[in-house]
């Protein structure tokens, strides 16, 4: 009776301690459960948040890529668009010169109507401080001849050196190896004009003694010479230097051509 009592007893604190075994093992487990699910949440979580942003932002931006695209396109297109109307404007500028060049050409022809004359225009310039000369665009092939008379809108420009077929070289009354004889509007007296490369300048010497000679005064070609016809406008009277020696005294002239814009020309080939 004794140790079936004992036995019981035994029996109930062996059943005690397997219900709290459980009940501390279900508690383990969910405890370790809970544990590693923290860490794989804390892992996987950013993950998963950055994706479904990264999903988020491309879904939503697709209109701004679209209409970069589209930006890009018109910037070509205006690009495309500014490129030509840039040369149309280059065609118009050529072509207002050609317009230009040919007004200048008849107001030439109108003015020196007593000469039979052929138009041209400068494509080169040669001006060193030995010489002032220049190529025009037309020859042999046009009637063009050594020693023919090239004037411009205002006056003198100076004359034929020599040709090609299609080009002529002239040498400008400013030039130093130019020599022109002149005649002074207002007294009719007579000197020799030369080049003295100072822009728009030449020097009157072989003033007569007895000339007159007044300041701004026009001075124009005499004729003489055989290259240059009579009257034609070389400039004015700017200076008159008086030396000791009355030989030796001469007058600035200023020429009235302006050759530093000068583009158009006649020769004259009567």
């Amino acid at each position: 009776m004794h140790n079936n009592k004992k036995g019981g007893t035994i029996g109930i604190i062996i059943t005690i301690t397997i219900l709290i075994l459980l009940v501390i093992l279900s508690n383990t487990q969910e405890s370790s459960i809970s544990y590693f699910g923290n860490i794989i949440n804390t892992i996987v979580m950013p993950v998963q948040n950055g994706y479904t942003y990264l999903k988020n932002k491309i879904a939503g931006n697709t209109s701004f890529f679209q209409n970069v695209e589209k930006l890009t396109n018109e910037n070509e297109e205006l690009k495309k668009e500014n490129s030509d109307l840039e040369q149309k404007l280059r065609e118009l500028e050529i072509i207002k010169a050609q317009n230009n060049t040919l007004k200048e050409y008849l107001g030439l022809t109108e003015k020196y109507t007593a000469y039979t004359t052929i138009p041209a225009y400068i494509i080169n310039k040669d001006t060193s401080n030995y010489s002032s000369t220049f190529i025009i665009n037309v020859g042999t092939d046009d009637g063009i001849k050594e020693n023919m008379t090239v004037i411009a809108d205002k006056g003198l420009v100076g004359h034929v050196i020599s040709v090609t077929k299609n080009t002529a070289k002239v040498q400008t009354i400013i030039d130093s190896a130019s020599a022109i004889s002149v005649i002074f509007e207002s007294t009719g007296e007579t000197a020799i004009c030369k080049g003295t490369l100072e822009t728009g300048k030449l020097k009157a010497t072989y003033i007569s003694t007895s000339a007159e000679i007044l300041e701004n005064d026009t001075v124009h070609t005499s004729g003489m010479g055989g290259i240059y016809p009579k009257g034609i406008m070389i400039g004015t009277v700017s200076k008159i230097e008086n030396t000791k020696n009355i030989t030796d005294r001469y007058a600035t002239i200023t020429s009235a051509v302006d050759f530093n814009k000068l583009e158009t020309v006649l020769v004259i080939v009567n």
